[in-house]
């Protein structure tokens, strides 16, 4: 049964993957990529099409969120692009709130079906971890999260907790909070990206990273990778 839903969920991700690109490049002018006024263009369709029906396309973009994450999706681009469509403020809230929807949805999926092949996987790996999550797994899988899960692809973050059964409602909440900080800075990357492009004239790199709305979350993020390189030393580190 967990093979042919591993299948069904392999071949789910690539049907899904393939009619968004097909989707995606079927609505764009290749010939005019090297153009800054198309993409000028775009941002200002794109604009106009989210603004008519802000409450409709926040849906929209949660459920698909919430696939692409069970789907074993990667995180980043999809935060940049709810930047893009909703902004730092509202993009970081429809973000984070769907992802951590998507990423309890997987941990279920997940704990149903594939509980002794993630075992199997991962359990020697992370072994020196399961003890201290043990301890207080609210607390070190918010720390898990703020820190951007020790390096570990999103997808396989998702899972982990299975190892030491988390409980649901704590897996929930402790992403929610965890996830804010680095899902803020990178819809705050987003936004100055919509904003720059909506107030450029033509496309200048020197200009793009001095534009404050880009620079300054770019300096965020990396505060942020400093604090949680101190944070994995003092809280997983010492674990071994």
């Amino acid at each position: 049964m967990s093979k042919n839903l591993k299948i069904f969920l392999g071949i789910s991700y690539l049907l899904i993957l393939f009619v968004f690109l097909y989707f995606l490049f079927s609505s764009i002018q290749v010939n005019r990529l090297n153009d800054f006024l198309y993409y000028k263009e775009l941002q200002s369709d794109i604009n106009s099409y989210i603004s008519k029906n802000i409450i409709l396309n926040l849906i929209y973009f949660f459920i698909f969120a919430i696939i692409w994450v069970v789907l074993l999706g990667f995180g980043s681009p999809i935060l940049i692009m709810s930047g893009i469509l909703f902004g730092q403020w509202l993009g970081t809230f429809i973000s984070v709130l769907s992802i951590s929807v998507g990423a309890l949805f997987l941990y279920s999926i997940g704990t149903f079906f594939f509980k002794d092949l993630v075992k199997l996987l991962l359990e020697r790996k992370f072994e020196k971890y399961i003890n201290l999550f043990q301890k207080n797994e609210f607390y070190y899988f918010f720390i898990y999260r703020f820190i951007g899960g020790l390096g570990v692809p999103f997808g396989l973050q998702n899972l982990i907790p299975i190892l030491f059964n988390m409980k649901k409602t704590n897996y929930f909440f402790s992403s929610f909070l965890g996830f804010i900080p680095g899902f803020f800075v990178f819809n705050t990357i987003g936004a100055g990206l919509n904003n720059y492009i909506e107030e450029a004239e033509r496309f200048k790199l020197i200009e793009l990273i001095l534009d404050p709305e880009i620079y300054l979350p770019i300096i965020m993020f990396a505060g942020l990778m400093i604090l949680s390189i101190i944070i994995k030393k003092k809280f997983f580190d010492d674990s071994n």
